[in-house]
């Protein structure tokens, strides 16, 4: 499919902005169905609005013991008790076999 730059305007301030061909292209690999609604600088300030700062925020990390060697590591979710958690190179080698 060919996609040509198409001038949209933007719900929030009213300016018009460019939906180029290159954008329009990305939006259809990734199935967007809808066409963008904010120009660049109004889609930036409501990602800062929602939770920008959240977004850049180092992540929890929470203690935890390998289940495959037994090393103590740091793991992004809270562990449960009965379920494995993995170091992230036994993640890594459990990932390649499967």
């Amino acid at each position: 499919m060919d996609y040509v730059d198409r001038i949209l305007t933007c719900a929030d301030c009213g300016t018009e902005f460019t939906f180029t061909a290159a954008e329009q292209e990305f939006y259809a690999k990734k199935g967007f169905t809808n066409d963008p609604k904010r120009c660049a600088a109004c889609r930036a300030a409501k990602k800062q609005r929602i939770g920008g700062a959240a977004a850049n925020a180092p992540r929890q990390m929470y203690p935890a013991v390998c289940a495959q060697c037994g090393r103590e590591t740091q793991v992004p979710f809270e562990p449960r008790n009965g379920r494995p958690v993995y170091c992230s190179d036994c993640f890594s080698s459990i990932q390649h076999q499967a």
